[in-house]
Formats: C-alpha cells, structure tokens, sequence
C-alpha cells in the first residue's frame, strides 16, 4: 500500500507563464486560497510573488533556494523574470490545486457563479491568458480600492457549496496524517514497535502532461 505523502500535504512542479500582461510584466493569475497555506520552494530563475492582505501590497523576491509561504486570505500573483522554476508546497492534500483557489475576476464576474465557472475554465493556451488577464484586471482593482472583505465574501460564496467536500480531504489526509503520528507515539511509550516493522519507500510520477495551472505550467503529482 502507498502511504500518504508526509504531512498530508501535496506538491507540484511550477513553471510559471511567460505571458506578459498589460501592465508589462509576465507571470501567473492572481488568486486567493480560502482555507490553506502554500508555499513556494525556488529551484530556479527569478521574480517575484506580489501580495495582497488587509495590510496592504507587497512584493517578495523570488530567487533559487528562496522559500517563501503564504497563509489563508493572501492574494497573491506570481511574477517571472526569467525562467522562473517552483516546487509548490500545498496543505491538505494539494487542496489549493483542487478547488481551494479564487481568481481575482471583477465584481460583475464573482457576484455570477455560472460565468465565474467558465471564465475560471482553461483548456488551451489561448483561454489560460485570457484567464489570466480576466484575474489581473481584478487585481488591479482590489488593489486600488483595498476592498478585500467584500472579495474575500463573494469568494466565500463562490465555494460554499464545496466545503463538505473540502473537509472529507482534510480528514482523511492532513488528520489523519497528524493522528497517526499520535498513535506511533503512544505506541512507542509502551515499547511498541510494531509499526516499523511497515517501513517502505515509495515513489511517486507526475500524473502526464503538463497542465495550464493558475500561474503556470503545471506538474501534477
């Protein structure tokens, strides 16, 4: 049996766009996660994450061996100035990937969950930049207003109806990673080492070919 990736977290390999957007600069889709942390192992290249919280804008340099992370409410919008490699860190079981993410599309946008759906849709090259400067315009705006508790609701709304779905993978990945350690602890004060007698080494492939993912192209694993 192949155990859990360690922690129950998930990663991928990130290549990020290329794309120049109109304000000149090339990078990825500004977006938000709701109930996870990501974090950003730089294995190669340069540029930067820009960010938004209720403190206000940022920008962090990205450089290789850079790691960098973000909690839950952080809008964020990766930026490549020059063949920029990332490992990508994501908790609960790759959640950010698999529904934990919200672009920053303008109001009109996420106030309509069916034409946020297909906006947020991206099967080719040409629907992914379109994507991208869809979020970007959105961006744009919260940054000028600072309004991100209106965004933060819409985008809450957005994915209500997923929740249950979201706590079934935290459960069953995350939890359980995180009770299991419990039980081999316990296990251990009474002298019991039966559990080791489990150990293995596992590996794993990306799942194909590289995906259109938020900020780049995608290795999925």
């Amino acid at each position: 049996m192949v155990t859990p990736f360690p922690g129950g977290v998930g990663i991928s390999g990130l290549r990020v766009y290329d794309w120049p957007s109109v304000d000149g600069v090339c990078g990825g889709s500004p977006h938000v996660h709701l109930a996870c942390s990501e974090c950003y192992y730089v294995i190669g290249g340069q540029g930067s994450v820009q960010t938004l919280t209720p403190r206000g804008f940022a920008e962090t340099p990205l450089r290789e061996g850079t790691v960098a992370w973000f909690t839950p409410g952080t809008v964020h919008r990766l930026v490549n100035d020059g063949d920029l490699r990332i490992i990508v860190i994501m908790q609960n079981s790759g959640l950010p990937e698999a529904g934990d993410a919200v672009f920053t599309f303008p109001p009109e946008v996420l106030a309509d969950e069916e034409r946020y759906l297909s906006c947020a849709q991206a099967a080719d090259e040409e629907s992914a930049r379109k994507r991208r400067d869809l979020a970007f315009e959105g961006f744009l705006e919260l940054r000028r207003s600072g309004d991100l508790q209106a965004f933060y609701r819409a985008a809450a709304g957005l994915k209500r109806n997923s929740l249950d779905a979201w706590d079934k993978r935290w459960r069953s990945g995350a939890l359980a990673s995180a009770e299991r350690t419990g039980e081999h602890l316990d296990r251990l004060r009474d002298g019991d080492i039966a559990h080791l007698a489990d150990a293995d080494v596992h590996v794993t492939q990306n799942e194909g070919p590289q995906r259109f993912g938020m900020c780049g192209r995608l290795d999925v694993y």
